[in-house]
């Protein structure tokens, strides 16, 4: 099912993230669905930043962007990725100067992305990742020149500030309690950093044949794992390691083609990889068994990101040749809270009639 990821007045799409923003006045529980687009400059448009609703019934975007802001007048402007604050009151880009922060406001009948002042992180040249952590109290970002870079949000303050943790940046991610940030570099070599210490706790082990690429934690809160892909001479592995020890718990081979992007939902119950063909498959994390596949969804190009919509079994991919692509999976659908509600209210509306019956049916064989 394709998104708004063409090309025409405005560039095509270079990067893509959710937004899952609760109305502040609106219902408890209640969250509306964003998407957030990085638009490439064309002869007759600068780059930019498009809001666009999404609808949840049909799982598709809106044709026209709710918010539309104009990101720079140079090349060099074009937003590379983007990180979405947990909270959906802010988005950070990072263009081939540094990094642009963003907020997002909800006002007077309409939304409004007002650039804010990041000037820590403003010129600091092209990063490859930036990641927030589940709490939105710390930032990071990990440049193509390996330099790593954690900070407190929002004030900025930084935590650590690392020029050589690696080469280069291939991947990062934070844990779901916010204490560890794992980190990939275009070596194969990977990283644990222990984030309030500002410090390395270390490197995961590898043998010279193995090379570690693509990096997420669990999320589904019990056992915690560490899921990394894994290039092992002509093999493309899955690995999950136990963060208790760090040891490797075990391998899964899922696609023969070369991965180029990893994934994990929020609620931590399932797994995407993009591979460099452009196909994605969906792992079921606790049987570790392929839930789904899409073939040629990006058309021979590598897909660059994907993301799991927050509240839907949607994800969101993006490719440098096709831009973004919005896709339905083909698995069970999440549970929404009214709904374990309704179960709720059903077993106790029929344990109450079941007890009616017995107390009915008891008072009558006690009568005389």
């Amino acid at each position: 099912m394709a998104g708004n990821g063409g090309e025409g007045a405005v560039g095509k799409v270079t990067c893509a993230a959710w937004i899952r923003r609760r109305e502040d006045d609106g219902p408890p529980g209640v969250s509306r669905l964003l998407v957030a687009f990085g638009r490439d400059a064309t002869a007759s448009s600068p780059p930019l930043v498009d809001l666009l609703e999404f609808d949840a019934g049909a799982s598709a975007l809106a044709s026209e962007p709710l918010v539309r802001v104009v990101v720079g007048e140079e090349a060099a402007d074009t937003p590379r990725t983007i990180a979405v604050h947990p909270g959906g009151r802010e988005l950070v880009c990072a263009t081939a100067k540094g990094c642009r922060v963003f907020k997002l406001l909800f006002r007077d009948f309409g939304i409004h992305l007002i650039p804010n002042d990041a000037s820590p992180i403003q010129s600091v040249g092209p990063q490859k990742c930036l990641t927030f952590s589940t709490d939105g109290t710390k930032f990071a970002i990990g440049g193509e020149d390996g330099h790593l870079r954690i900070f407190h949000w929002p004030s900025l303050n930084v935590i650590l500030d690392e020029p050589k943790a690696h080469r280069s940046f291939r991947d990062m991610d934070i844990s779901l309690d916010s204490e560890l940030l794992v980190s990939t570099s275009n070596d194969g070599s990977a990283r644990i950093w222990k984030i309030d210490e500002g410090s390395p706790l270390i490197n995961l082990t590898k043998s010279l044949d193995e090379k570690i690429e693509y990096c997420r934690f669990s999320r589904d809160g019990t056992k915690p794992f560490l899921f990394c892909t894994l290039v092992k001479g002509h093999n493309i592995l899955t690995m999950a390691v136990d963060i208790s020890n760090w040891k490797r718990i075990g391998y899964k081979r899922f696609s023969a083609k070369p991965i180029s992007t990893l994934s994990v939902s929020l609620d931590g119950k399932y797994l995407a990889l993009g591979n460099r063909d452009g196909d994605f498959c969906v792992v079921e994390v606790k049987t570790m068994q392929v839930a789904h596949w899409s073939k040629k969804v990006h058309l021979g190009s590598p897909i660059s990101s994907i993301e799991f919509c927050p509240t839907e079994r949607v994800v969101i991919s993006t490719s440098h040749q096709w831009g973004a692509e919005i896709t339905k999976l083909d698995v069970p659908p999440e549970w929404k809270v009214w709904q374990i509600w309704l179960v709720l209210l059903s077993l106790f509306v029929s344990s109450a009639v079941l007890f009616y019956l017995f107390f009915k049916h008891a008072r009558l064989n006690l009568l005389p």
